[in-house]
């Protein structure tokens, strides 16, 4: 197959808009944090410091999936970059890579979403046990 320049730039809008996705994720994190660490200012409980623990790690996640992400964009561009100078070898290998680490990005996002319904479902249980006492 003849990699051509039209194709690693069509990985451009897709790892922009899984960027901004994660970067939403980030911040609605970082928000509820701050919420949390409030609450454990005013009345330390240990299921509060217990849900700032999950959430540093999902906040983990996210970085690492931005950082990945931001990987697969540049591997992008410099696959562009050498089709245009004719190093296809090259161009194949980094394209590759690119690949690669956007895959890597996307595994960490399903991971992410699997703690946060797992979370969630935590909440939700809690939510039920009240319920049936009542």
């Amino acid at each position: 197959m003849q990699l051509t320049l039209s194709i690693p730039a069509l990985l451009f809008p897709a790892i922009s808009l899984s960027m901004l996705a994660y970067n939403a994720r980030y911040l609605a994190i970082a928000a509820l944090i701050r919420q949390l660490h409030k609450q454990y200012q005013e009345k330390a409980s240990r299921g509060l410091g217990i849900q700032v623990r999950q959430l540093e790690r999902r906040l983990q996640i996210i970085k690492n999936m931005q950082a990945v992400a931001i990987l697969s964009f540049l591997f992008s561009a410099i696959t562009m970059f050498l089709i245009y100078i004719e190093q296809g070898f090259w161009a194949n290998l980094i394209f590759g890579i690119s690949l690669l680490a956007l895959m890597i990005s996307l595994v960490l996002s399903l991971i992410e979403v699997q703690l946060s319904t797992n979370s969630l479902k935590i909440q939700l249980s809690d939510m039920g046990d009240k319920n049936v006492k009542e």
